[in-house]
């Protein structure tokens, strides 16, 4: 493929993990791939081939604003923005602080909408482009414990929906994968409320992160979401949603929820989490 004819493309939190791993499988597919990280070194004077690492804070806006335009600086354009950047915290609602819930949504929520306003006005200009959003089965079912990180994800599944809509005039397609557990460095990155340990909660909190943690770990390798997200991108109208996960989980999400009474489906997700 000639150079020039190569879709640009932007992923957020590029450095492990599912950002890593779709970053490494879009550069390999003959992509110009820019990754960020929050310590990347800084670029070569010459653009190089396949993926190059990027420094982004995506709760700094001057930093997203700066990443953005050194890519647009040197590419001229931005087909794919990814936005995938963010961690998860664990705790009860009533034991995280405001301090930490406020850290959460800055880092999933806020960071993935100052991404959104600094790469839009280039792909709306353009009249093309795809902006996927990687938000998380957590952001359709929210589980005991998990609150302020489901928040943090409702947010982002709300803000797509919208963001579909304004943006299908101006031909920007808008996408959301949805992954239940993999295996990657999500489980040793979780923070935990500082007041999670100690109180009413402790040991239903401790029961329920054992079973968090041995799904995750137990979980494939996060190839099977690169392979969704190329072809989503490759889709001239991508659906919205793409769970990707086990089967038992994308059959929960996206059936039993449905159709289950809530008080049915509390009750399962209660007892497979050791609640009650």
């Amino acid at each position: 493929m000639n150079d020039d004819l190569r879709r640009v493309v932007l992923i957020t939190g590029a450095s492990s993990g599912i950002g890593k791993t779709c970053a490494e499988h879009l550069a390999g597919r003959g992509y110009r791939v820019y990754g960020t990280s929050r310590r990347a070194a800084p670029l070569p004077e010459a653009p190089g081939e396949g993926l190059r690492m990027i420094a982004m804070d995506v709760t700094s806006e001057a930093s997203v604003r700066q990443a953005v335009a050194l890519v647009l600086a040197r590419e001229g354009r931005l087909d794919v923005v990814v936005n995938n950047a963010g961690w998860g915290i664990a705790g009860a609602v009533e034991d995280t602080s405001i301090a930490e819930a406020q850290e959460q949504l800055d880092a999933n929520f806020f960071g993935t909408l100052r991404v959104c306003q600094a790469v839009l006005p280039t792909m709306r200009r353009q009249g093309s482009g795809h902006l996927v959003n990687i938000s998380s089965m957590g952001g359709l079912v929210s589980i005991p414990f998990q609150g302020l990180y489901s928040a943090s994800k409702f947010a982002v599944e709300g803000m797509t929906e919208s963001l579909r809509m304004e943006l299908a005039p101006f031909g920007v397609q808008v996408a959301l994968i949805e992954p239940g557990d993999f295996r990657t460095g999500f489980t040793a990155e979780r923070r935990v409320a500082a007041a999670a340990a100690q109180g009413a909660y402790a040991e239903s909190f401790r029961k329920a992160v054992a079973v968090m943690e041995a799904d995750e770990q137990g979980g494939a390798t996060p190839e099977a979401i690169a392979w969704r997200l190329e072809r989503i991108i490759d889709a001239r109208r991508p659906k919205l949603r793409h769970l990707v996960g086990p089967l038992a989980q994308r059959f929960a999400v996206g059936v039993l929820k449905k159709i289950l009474p809530q008080r049915w489906f509390e009750s399962m997700i209660a007892g497979y989490y050791r609640i009650g």
